[in-house]
């Protein structure tokens, strides 16, 4: 939590605003924000949204996982067909051998066959 209210702190302090003004925008009051920035109390999460939105940071900014302000850019990438293949290495075998591994679309067209399948076993 300690990295939340340093940035928080920061994120105010950058704009040179109180936290009378920053209670007042959020409509909270200037003890819980400095409560907050003092890590003695976890700020909601539609507080934390409200920073992100209104400072145009992101959440992984705010929560230290990143120094990057626009966050970490991720790849939605799970791994769905693993799992629903692991135990099934026939099924798997048969994907694999559906799509050639090179082409582009090949990824795409694997989890189409894998929400199909899955849907027919419900």
């Amino acid at each position: 939590m300690n990295e939340i209210s340093l940035k928080l702190k920061f994120l105010r302090e950058s704009i040179g605003i109180s936290q009378s003004k920053i209670a007042e925008l959020i409509g909270t009051t200037q003890a819980s924000i400095n409560r907050y920035e003092n890590a003695q109390s976890s700020p909601p999460l539609k507080t934390l949204l409200w920073y992100a939105d209104f400072f145009d940071v992101s959440m992984d900014y705010i929560f230290g996982r990143t120094e990057q302000p626009q966050g970490k850019l991720y790849t939605n990438n799970p791994n769905v067909i693993e799992a629903v293949t692991e135990n099934n290495k026939e099924l798997k075998q048969f994907v694999d051998m559906c799509f050639d591994a090179s082409s582009p679309i090949s990824k795409k067209l694997k989890n189409m066959l894998v929400e199909m399948l899955q849907e027919g076993k419900q």
